[in-house]
């Protein structure tokens, strides 16, 4: 799909402010609600807008550790692969799991209260899966930029 530069308003617009009405976004992008609407449905339709979400405090919910874990698995072949993909998915505290290239075949964000219980997920959960050869855990002590706005070329 062509984004032209309405498009490319209107995604950053929706990035920073998903709640905004469409009287308002129609408001700042200079058209009228119904072709912004129509737009925004054209859009989400060709999958460039995937969906909308609410940020939450993962500390006011009671998640206080966040880590990033290095996975290698033992084989690097394709049933290994979708198989440890699958159970990732299962767990949801893995927040996120991404296939990389170099010295490990995954990272993955993990999300959980406190560190006995990340220990108790990894130990019981995550490194008992066959085709985990070995993990490395690295906990995020601050953050100071977590941002889900892509910059739009």
């Amino acid at each position: 799909m062509r984004l032209d530069g309405t498009d490319r308003k209107i995604l950053k617009i929706l990035q920073t402010n998903s709640n905004i009405t469409n009287a308002q976004l129609a408001q700042e992008i200079g058209l009228s609600p119904a072709p912004t609407l129509e737009r925004v449905k054209k859009l989400e339709n060709a999958g460039v807008i995937k969906s909308y979400h609410a940020a939450v405090d993962q500390a006011k919910v009671g998640l206080g550790v966040s880590t990033f874990v290095m996975v290698s698995l033992k084989g690097h072949n394709k049933d290994n692969i979708q198989k440890f993909v699958e159970e990732m998915k299962k767990i949801e505290e893995v927040v996120e799991c991404h296939h990389l290239t170099g010295q490990s075949d995954f990272i993955l964000k993990v999300v959980s209260p406190d560190i006995p219980s990340y220990q108790t997920l990894m130990l019981e959960k995550v490194s008992n899966f066959e085709m985990v050869d070995n993990m490395q855990s690295l906990v995020i002590l601050s953050t100071f930029k977590d941002s889900k706005v892509v910059p739009i070329p």
